[in-house]
């Protein structure tokens, strides 16, 4: 399974989102499962912000070799979960092709399809990154739940 996170720029939510689905990933032993992460208007090779990667740092990920790359038609084709951060992102990302893949991070993490976005810390202070990390890591644990109880059923109903 491919998930892509998709933000604005690709420097501040979605590399994050893409390091801690990482993490949680890798802790909880999950297998097959690729994260990558995408901005629909990302100034391509661009570095994570220093906001994300000093807030990476300090919870012992590393956003270092992070590079920014651009939302394409390509990248949607090749992603079975699409997560965006807003609204925008989520028509962009359907735009391109991915319709009925492409989701709202806060809807696909609760089921509660209300619209909330996940606000942008760009130009903000450390402890507005710090609320953003901590945020992330909420939805995405709440995801990855839900991906994970969806992949049991399926093996139920494979066994059947």
């Amino acid at each position: 399974m491919h998930l892509l996170f998709v933000c604005t720029g690709n420097t501040c939510r979605s590399p994050l989102a893409e390091v801690i689905a990482r993490h949680l990933i890798a802790e909880r032993g999950l297998v097959n499962v690729i994260v990558s992460s995408a901005g629909t208007s990302a100034w391509a090779d661009a570095p994570a912000s220093d906001g994300s990667l000093l807030v990476a740092m300090e919870r012992g990920l590393d956003l270092s070799a992070h590079r920014a790359r651009p939302l394409s038609a390509d990248l949607v084709a090749s992603s079975d979960v699409i997560l965006t951060m807003g609204p925008h992102h989520l028509d962009r990302a359907q735009a391109l092709g991915g319709t009925g893949r492409s989701h709202l991070l806060t809807a696909f993490a609760d089921g509660a399809d209300d619209g909330r976005a996940i606000g942008d810390p760009f130009g903000g202070d450390l402890p507005v990154y710090r609320g953003t990390f901590d945020e992330l890591s909420r939805e995405i644990g709440a995801v990855l739940d839900r991906l994970e109880r969806e992949g049991d059923r399926d093996q139920e109903h494979a066994a059947s």
